[in-house]
């Protein structure tokens, strides 16, 4: 068994996109999909690599895209969260564009349309949360290290998207309260969800190329990251019976 890697590039407000989908080179019947939603830094080889992971458990995974095909940042760029504040000023199109990206997901041969999550990290995380509250279609989703302001339009009543929320207890841009005020925004939302908050750990845990301690609530922590996948791990898997 191989994993297959293939660049996607698909239409949207504002694009075109360009995105990476994986699966399994043996898949001979449609799979369930799981929408991978990058962090500030937009579609990079770290969010393939996370599709990669998602096609060995079984899923047809695609990193998707929603600053635009050739916008994209590293660490080093000057103005580094650029294309994430256009699209934190524009929650409706960041909406739109995780709609198109959810249906080039949804339109791919070895997916199962009535079958798709998303999973997202840092304001991919947040991705995922507007997906859940703007009714988009998916099972549910998981937030990692996700930030958690509501959009400036109505959420969908009731959520129906299952939503785990995986969170650095010690995240700067995420402390304790906000935490709480999300529940309750899912709680009156009538969603089914659940926060898993780790211990010592803070924003970008799962990150690997951010060193813990170079920056106070930032940085990788293997037990938040290990624990945090195996919860998703068991999240989908639950999802998808």
């Amino acid at each position: 068994m191989a994993i297959v890697r293939q660049t996607l590039v698909y239409d949207g407000p504002g694009g075109p996109f360009e995105g990476v989908i994986t699966w399994e080179d043996e898949v001979e019947t449609q799979r369930p999909g799981v929408l991978v939603c990058p962090n500030i830094l937009g579609q990079k080889e770290a969010d393939n690599q996370k599709a990669e992971d998602l096609a060995k458990l079984g899923y047809v995974a695609l990193a998707c895209d929603v600053f635009g095909q050739g916008r994209r940042k590293t660490r080093e760029s000057s103005n580094v969260s650029e294309y994430m504040d256009e699209l934190d000023a524009d929650r409706g199109l960041l909406r739109d564009r995780l709609a198109a990206s959810l249906a080039a997901l949804r339109g791919f041969a070895s997916v199962d349309p009535a079958r798709v999550a998303a999973i997202g990290f840092c304001f991919g995380g947040k991705c995922v949360l507007d997906i859940a509250r703007a009714g988009l279609p998916i099972l549910g989703g998981v937030s990692f290290h996700g930030v958690y302001d509501r959009p400036d339009y109505a959420n969908v009543d009731p959520i129906t998207a299952k939503l785990l929320i995986c969170h650095g207890w010690e995240d700067p841009l995420c402390p304790p309260d906000t935490m709480v005020a999300l529940g309750q925004e899912l709680t009156a939302g009538k969603a089914d969800w659940q926060i898993h908050a780790y211990g010592h750990a803070g924003h970008a845990f799962t990150d690997t190329s951010v060193p813990a301690g170079r920056t106070p609530g930032f940085g990788y922590d293997e037990n938040a990251d290990r624990r945090s996948w195996k919860a998703m791990s068991d999240f989908l898997a639950e999802l998808f019976l």
